[in-house]
This record gives structure tokens, C-alpha cells and sequence, in this order.
């Protein structure tokens, strides 16, 4: 082949190969030339003629996981596997081929080579063929004397179409066991007649000879018959190929029924005959074999016989002369048990009695007498044997029949479930086993519920918890129906398979039947869905509004017991789902208390699958979401504990609009011009409202004149004239300057006593309307008026301070002073009062920080600054400001106002005479 030394050679067997189904197939395959260590691995795979080109992995001598899943059971049970001839060398065995094994299979051996050289895998081909092979022959008992001769026929055919050759050969059994084959006459596949060893001399001589009649007739003669010649006799047909690589092949043997021949002794000078006789040969197990053994001499009652019973040659009893049973040691404990007796009845009539006999009763018997000179004397005169007689014992066979069904094969949880198992054909009493399989379920089957043949019924392990199962019935209709009942049945696990197991016992021996059918149990949650619809979402106050909650379900919904809520979530930010009622199976209403409003003015109606909640006059408190919820209970149960199933519709929301605000306040614009330490009143007028409507004000300044400055609250009045300062205006100084009044019924005031430059700005207020309304305040509605510009009047005459800016740095913790000196003189009848501002340089929006008035009483609108700030030297006209303890929010823009104030007349009020701003202090601070 031009392959070089070190090349690696796979062989597999030369095909393609023709094998028959359900015969034991070997394949072989070697290697050569390898290198490494001297047992090399083997794998096995296979192209299917559906998918020539995948292959399909069957077994490997070195990986467990090498089998693809559809041979890998039949590679762990043995039935495909490797068998190891040599290191390498290995036979793949296929012990009982089908026809999804026909294809073209690979043997590769894994490389262990220092390099890739040569061929690693080859092919053959493997077709499966049909067993068409036959071979019969006619079961019977011949009895012939010694010289005579006998002729058997066995028939034998074939209708493969491939070329095949035929072996038919003729064996003799003698005793129980197989070792005891003999072969007598072979026709071989190449048409040659081959003898066994003894029978050769008679073959040639003629008196063993085989013949061939037409194309499926064979015959075997033998002539002289001789006592040697008895037993057993059977005709073996062979099919063989011829393989490509030149061998033949058996592919399929068959075996005949068998025959029995006995061979009488015809001894001269001898007149003892000997008879056998069977009162039925035909039995069935648990019957009764009696055999009778006659003996024919002349003056028998003078004459003393010995008899023994053989089956198949072998002893079974012997009887002496004096009538004295002995027994092989296997028969003499079914004597014991009554099972067998021998007797002598007359000195010429024997009898055996198996009682309840088996199929090892099955076989030849014969009876062997032999006579002797005195009771005593063993020693025989002479012997005979009887003819053969087969006696057949067939297994009982029950005609017991069982069909497995169900009224409901398709159930809801709580349906009841209704299993019937028949039994027809039976003749005794009989044993009920009812299983269990579950749904998806790999384990073993579980016992349900048993009825004994006396009617004793008895719960499997998994059913005698009572409860649910109390009430499991397993009833006997009639002598063949059995019925099981699960009235209430829980969840789909008890859907599945449920078998009937159908046990008859007779005369010790027991048949068994089993069926099954399938229910499927459908669970409550199937199909059920709720579904929520209203035909306004927006109502008007004191409207009445309904909601519809329809529900649907993949069984009859209306014959289960059924519970419905209403859940209702406020529109309010923090409103959680609260139980607004519940309607039970049997009616009960069970009202929430988180909404008790809403139990006085709703109505709960039902209308077949539809559940309906009216409102009745609708108010704010009715505003939110609704969902229905609906829980089912199984069919045939209290609706006690928790149920089958639940479902919760989807939200609906539900608006309530409040009456209509008309409210209208003056939004005309004003300006007021006071003189400093003035008091003054700003107006907010109502134009219009609605009758009984009560307001709350709520008045705001805005110091800064830029659009985005902040509006601070001053104070609000409530609908209960209750007052609620600002944060700004907390302080009890701001609250004794700022006071809301209401004048009359539409008009409001906020009064500003002692007015100074901090209160100029903006001024307005914002009127709610709130109106009661059954259960409560609700407010209607609001509106702004207009703006109030507060103005000083500013003297002629003006103080002279310094204008300049200034930055400094101050390290946090450490103390500063800001300057703030007035310059010039001033009238000595002139007090002098100072405020210190703090905010932004670039805005004119600042906030009071200290007020030194001209009576000399000092006020701080930032209370938490009060312990931090100090004025130097008031009476001189030092203003300046020390601030202890600096901290990193201390930084800003600071400026210092100057007010020169003069008294009118003695007793007279003071009145602002001129004023001054500084100019901005930039504070930075430092960290420590």
C-alpha cells in the first residue's frame, strides 16, 4: 500500500454487512503502527442514512460521556459495548439489533502519536434485514421396539433476498440439562452431511440418513433403533452469508419443538410387558396428574416386581416389592405437604398422584419394572421400561381484561375527580391499587387508596392525614367495577396520571393488570381576571358616580363561591389603599374602618359576573383610586382560610370637583409716601365671593424692586382669624409693628407702626376662599391683589457718611469692627437712630441685622446675632460694628444707615429729619 514504517493503519470489518433485526451483531476493528503505550482507546459512531454527513457518537472505551443521549441508555444497560480483544484490537457488540442501527459506522482510535501520520478512523457499512427464517416440526411421543426404525420431518424455509445458505441439523436431548446434547445428523451450509460421533458407523452403513424433500422438507431416518437411541429429538435450521472478506457468517438460528422417542428392550425369552397410562396428559398448573403403571406376566401373583417412576429419566419414586415408598429427597417434601403420593394398588397396577402440579411437572414419564426372585432380593431377573408419556403442564393463563377511564378529564380545582377501572374476564376474587402521578413529576408513583380481595380498604401514607382526603371514597360497583372518587380537588398537582394495578390470585400464583388515564386539574387563577370601568372618571360635588368591577374566568365562575372588595386610595400624597368593604360568599358585608364615610352613602349591587359600587352625593373625601379585588374559592369547599385564587382589577381614578370659586380681590396698583416713624395701613379689598364663604389673607412684602426678588410673608390671617407670622416677622418686635385686622366683611388691613426705611417695598395680599362644604373646609379657590408701593418722603437735609467700598479678610473665630462714622455737625435737639444691614453688593436686597432707635432701645430682627454684636460708641457718632467670634456664614456685604430725628413740639411725635447710607464692607472669611 506504499505505507512507510511508523504510519498508523485503522482496519474495521470489510462491508457492507447484512445482519438480521433483533440478532447479536459484532463489528471488529484494529490498529497498527502506532506509537505510545500498547492498549490504544477506540471510539464508535454511526452516519444515519437520514443524515449522511452527522455523525452520531455510540460508545468510546476512555469517555463515559462519549454516547449521544439516544444510545446512551443502551450503552449503560450493555446492550452496546466494547469488548476488548487485545491492546489493539476490540469487538463492538450490538446484542439485539434494531432497525435504527443500518448505517455507516466509524471506528476511530484518538491520536498518541508524536505527530499526525497515517489513518485514524475507517468506515463499514451495516444494513439490518429482516429474521425471515423458519423451522418446525410436528410435537409428539413415538414408541418403537429395538430394531425398528423411525423417520422425523422437519420443515424449514426462508424468503431473504440477499444470497443466503441454509444448515439444518438433527440433535437428541437426553435428561435435564442442555450438556446432554448429542448431535445425529448435520446438513452444513456447503450442502456436505456430517454425522455426530455416535452415529458415524451407522451413517455409513445407511442406517442414518437425512432427505430432502422439495424446497422445505427435510427427513431424518434411522433404522435398527437401539435402547441408546431414546430422549428428546429436535431439528436446528441455520441462515449463513458469505461476508465480503470472503467469511461466512450465521445470521440467524431457529430451534423446533421436540419430540419425545422411547425405545422398548425386546429381550428373548422375557414375558414381562410393561404399560403406561395418564388419566389427562394435558394439564394446567394447580391441577391433579395421575399415572397408572400396568404390568403384564403370567402368574403375577406369584411374581414380585420393583417399580420406578421416571421423569425424563430421572427417578422420581421407587416402589419395592413389599409396597414400600421411596422417594428422591425434592419429592419427598411435596409428599410431606401432601403435594404427591405412589402406591402399589394390586402387584400389577402402580399408581403416582401429583397433586397441584407446576410447570417443572412438565416432561416424559416412564414406569421400569423389574422383577426379582424374592421380596427381599435385589437383584433383577429382568427389566422393562414402558413406553414414554408426555405430560404437558401449562401455566395457568388469566383472561382477566382491564380498561382504565374517566368522567372528568378536565377539572377545576375543587371539581371532584371520578376514575373508573373495569375488570372483565376474571374468575377469582380480586386486589384494587389505585396511583398516583403528578404533573411534572420524576419520582416514583404514590399509593392513593388499595381495596384488599375481602374488601378491606386501606389509604396510602400520602392520604391518611384526613383533612382534605376524609372524604376520598373507593367503592366496589360490582363484582368488576371499581370506582375512585376525590370529591375536592386541591391544585393542579392533583391532575396527571392515575393507573388501576388489578392483582388476581389463584392456587398460589397471581396475575397482574394495569391501566392508566390522565386528568388535567385546571388551577382557579386560570383565566380569571377582573376588569374595572366607570362611565365618568370626573364628577362634580355631590354628583353620584358608579363603578363596574367585570369578572371573567376560565370555568363556570358562577358556581364558585366568590368574595369581592372594593379597595380605595386617596388622591392625597401619602394615601395609602384602604379596605373600603368586603362582600362575602354568603353575603356578609364587611365594612373598613380607615374610610367610615363611605359606608353610609354606598350601595353594592351584583348581576351576575358583574359587581357594582354606587357613591351617593360625592364630596372631596371621595376623590382617588379604585380597584376591586376578587378571591375564589374551590368548588365543593367552605370558603374558609385562604383562597383558591385572587385577582385585582386594574386602577380607575375618580376626580371631585369642588363648587366653582367667583372670587375677585382689588388688583389696582398704589404707592404711599410716609414720612420715617410714621404709621401706615395698607388695604386689601374683596370685590366678590361667594355667600357664606369664609377667607383667609396671608400679606406679603417685597423689599427689592428687581421682577425675581422673593416675597416675604408677613403674616396670615385664617379662615378662623388665627395668625401665623413669617419667619422673617417671628420676632416679637417685627410682630408688634405688623398687625392684620379685618375691617369688615370684605376688607382687610395690614397696619405698619413706626415705619422706617427697612418697611419700604412692595406690599399685597393673597385672599383663599374655603367654604364648608358637609364634611369638612374645603378651599375654592385663591387670588392676588394688587401691588402697594411703600415709600419714605426724605428730608432736604442729609447726613454725611462715607460712600466708599471696602473688602477685609477675617480668619474664622478671631473678632472685627466695621467702621460706620458719622461725619459733620448736627443740631443738638436731634437724636440719631442706626441700622446695620447684611446681603449681596450686588443687590439692594439686604436684611437688618442690629436697629439702634433714637430713644435708644436697640433691637436685633436676627435673635441668634444678639450675643455677637455691639455698637462702639453711640453718642459720639460712632456706629460702628464689632462682631465676636467670626464664622464662615458671617460673610457678606455690610452697610451701616444713619436717621437724624427731631421732636415737633414739646410732646410732640419725632419725625425723621434726614438719613444716610455707607457705603459696602465686602467680609471674606478664613478658615482657622
Amino acid at each position: 500500500t506504499g505505507l512507510s514504517t511508523g504510519q498508523r493503519v485503522v482496519t474495521v470489518q470489510k462491508g457492507p454487512l447484512y445482519r438480521v433485526r433483533g440478532s447479536h451483531v459484532t463489528l471488529w476493528c484494529k490498529v497498527s503502527g502506532y506509537q505510545g503505550p500498547a492498549e490504544q482507546n477506540f471510539q464508535w459512531s454511526i452516519y444515519l442514512p437520514s443524515a449522511p454527513e452527522r455523525e452520531v457518537q455510540i460508545v468510546s472505551t476512555v469517555d463515559p460521556s462519549f454516547p449521544y443521549a439516544i444510545y446512551t441508555q443502551r450503552v449503560h444497560s450493555r446492550g452496546i459495548y466494547v469488548e476488548r480483544v487485545q491492546g489493539d484490537a476490540v469487538l463492538l457488540h450490538i446484542t439485539e439489533l434494531q432497525d435504527r442501527d443500518a448505517g455507516e459506522y466509524e471506528c476511530h482510535t484518538p491520536n498518541t502519536d508524536e505527530r499526525y501520520f497515517g489513518s485514524y478512523s475507517a468506515k463499514t457499512n451495516l444494513s439490518v434485514i429482516a429474521d425471515t427464517l423458519s423451522a418446525s416440526m410436528v410435537p409428539q411421543v413415538l414408541t418403537r421396539a429395538e430394531g425398528e426404525a423411525v423417520e422425523l420431518t422437519c420443515e424449514v424455509s426462508k424468503s431473504t433476498t440477499q444470497h443466503t445458505h441454509l444448515s439444518v441439523g438433527w440433535y437428541r436431548l437426553q435428561g435435564a440439562g442442555v450438556s446432554h446434547v448429542e448431535e445425529v445428523l448435520t446438513l452444513s451450509k456447503d450442502f456436505v452431511l456430517r454425522p455426530g460421533p455416535s452415529y458415524a458407523q451407522r451413517f455409513l452403513v445407511g442406517d442414518v440418513r437425512l432427505n430432502k424433500v422439495g424446497n422445505t422438507t427435510y427427513k431424518l431416518f434411522i433404522g435398527e433403533l437401539q435402547p441408546s437411541d431414546w430422549g428428546q429429538l429436535y431439528c436446528e435450521a441455520a441462515e449463513w452469508i458469505e461476508d465480503p472478506d470472503e467469511t461466512w457468517k450465521d445470521i440467524s438460528r431457529k430451534q423446533t419443538e421436540r419430540m419425545s422417542l422411547a425405545v422398548t428392550s425386546q429381550g428373548k425369552g422375557r414375558d414381562l410387558s410393561v404399560d403406561i397410562a395418564a388419566a389427562e396428559s394435558s394439564l394446567s398448573e394447580g391441577d391433579t396428574l395421575q399415572l397408572n403403571c400396568k404390568v403384564g406376566a403370567q402368574k403375577s401373583s406369584s411374581r414380585h416386581f420393583q417399580v420406578l417412576w421416571l421423569l425424563n429419566r430421572v427417578e422420581v419414586a421407587r416402589v419395592d416389592p413389599y409396597g414400600v415408598l421411596i422417594l428422591e429427597e425434592e419429592y419427598e417434601e411435596r409428599a410431606k405437604l401432601g403435594q404427591l403420593r405412589a402406591f402399589k394398588q394390586s402387584n400389577t397396577v402402580y399408581v403416582l398422584t401429583i397433586y397441584e402440579v407446576g410447570l417443572k411437572d412438565s416432561g416424559i414419564y416412564h414406569c421400569s419394572v423389574s422383577e426379582v426372585k424374592t421380596s427381599g432380593d435385589f437383584h433383577s431377573i429382568q427389566t422393562n421400561l414402558s413406553s414414554g408419556i408426555q405430560v404437558d403442564v401449562k401455566p395457568i393463563e388469566s383472561r382477566m381484561r382491564l380498561s382504565v377511564s374517566t368522567s372528568t378529564p378536565q377539572v377545576v380545582a375543587g371539581d371532584a375527580l371520578t376514575l373508573l377501572c373495569e375488570v372483565q374476564g376474571a374468575t377469582s376474587p380480586v386486589s384494587v391499587q389505585w396511583w398516583h402521578l403528578p404533573p411534572q413529576h420524576l419520582g416514583p408513583r404514590v399509593l392513593v387508596a388499595a381495596m384488599e380481595q375481602d374488601g378491606t380498604l386501606s389509604l396510602g401514607s400520602v392520604y391518611q392525614d384526613g383533612g382534605t382526603w376524609r372524604s376520598l371514597r373507593l367503592e366496589k360497583a360490582s363484582s368488576g367495577t371499581f370506582t375512585l372518587v376525590i370529591p375536592n380537588t386541591l391544585d393542579e398537582n392533583d391532575g396527571g396520571r392515575y393507573g388501576c394495578k388489578v392483582t388476581e390470585s389463584s392456587r398460589g400464583q397471581s396475575w397482574t393488570k394495569e391501566g392508566e388515564t390522565a386528568v388535567t386539574v385546571s388551577s382557579m387563577a386560570l383565566g380569571l381576571h377582573a376588569t374595572l370601568r366607570s362611565r365618568i372618571v370626573t364628577v362634580r360635588y355631590g354628583q353620584s358616580f358608579e363603578l363596574d368591577c367585570q369578572v371573567s374566568a376560565g370555568y363556570a365562575f358562577k358556581e364558585v363561591p366568590v368574595s369581592v372588595g372594593w379597595i380605595f386610595q386617596p388622591s392625597s400624597p401619602t394615601g395609602h389603599y384602604h379596605k373600603l368593604v368586603q362582600v362575602l360568599p354568603n353575603g356578609t358585608m364587611n365594612w373598613g374602618t380607615a374610610q367610615p364615610h363611605f359606608q353610609g352613602k354606598a350601595q353594592l349591587t351584583k348581576a351576575a359576573t358583574s359587581f357594582r359600587l354606587h357613591i351617593h352625593n360625592a364630596v372631596a373625601a371621595n376623590e382617588g383610586t379604585y380597584q376591586c379585588e376578587v378571591e375564589v374559592w374551590r368548588r365543593n369547599a367552605l370558603p374558609q382560610g385562604q383562597p383558591a385564587a385572587t385577582t385585582r382589577s386594574n386602577a380607575v381614578g375618580i376626580k371631585v370637583v369642588l363648587p366653582e370659586s367667583k372670587l375677585q380681590v382689588a388688583t389696582k396698583e398704589s404707592t404711599v409716601e410716609i414720612a420715617g416713624g410714621a404709621d401706615t395701613t395698607i388695604e386689601c379689598r374683596i370685590m366678590f365671593a361667594q355667600n357664606n364663604s369664609q377667607f383667609a389673607v396671608t400679606w406679603y412684602h417685597v423689599r427689592s424692586p428687581s421682577a425675581d426678588a422673593t416675597p416675604l410673608q408677613i403674616v396670615r390671617a385664617d379662615y378662623s382669624s388665627v395668625l401665623e407670622y413669617g419667619s422673617e416677622f417671628s420676632l416679637p418686635a417685627q410682630k408688634s409693628r405688623f398687625l392684620s385686622q379685618r375691617v369688615s366683611s370684605n376688607v382687610f388691613w395690614l397696619q405698619i407702626l413706626s415705619a422706617d426705611s427697612s418697611d419700604e417695598g412692595r406690599y399685597y395680599c393673597v385672599v383663599e376662599e374655603w367654604l364648608w362644604l358637609v364634611d369638612g373646609w374645603y378651599k375654592l379657590g385663591e387670588a392676588t391683589s394688587g401691588r402697594t408701593m411703600l415709600e419714605f418722603k426724605l428730608p432736604e437735609h442729609e447726613l454725611q457718611l462715607e460712600k466708599t467700598n471696602h473688602s477685609i479678610s477675617v480668619r474664622e473665630g478671631e473678632e472685627m469692627t466695621l467702621r460706620c462714622q458719622l461725619q459733620g455737625a448736627r443740631l443738638p435737639t436731634t437724636r440719631l437712630s442706626a441700622t446695620w444691614f447684611r446681603g449681596r453688593e450686588e443687590s439692594s436686597h439686604v436684611r437688618p441685622l442690629l436697629t439702634l432707635h433714637h430713644d435708644g432701645t436697640i433691637k436685633y430682627p436676627q435673635g441668634s446675632l444678639a450675643g455677637r454684636l455691639y455698637l462702639r460708641c453711640p453718642t459720639t457718632g460712632d456706629f460702628s460694628l464689632m462682631l465676636r467670634s467670626v464664622e464662615e456664614s458671617d460673610a457678606g456685604a455690610y452697610l451701616c444707615e444713619v436717621q437724624e430725628w427731631q421732636q415737633q413740639s414739646e410732646g410732640k411725635s419725632w419725625a425723621l429729619r434726614a438719613l444716610a447710607r455707607s457705603g459696602y464692607t465686602r467680609l471674606t472669611t478664613i478658615p482657622p
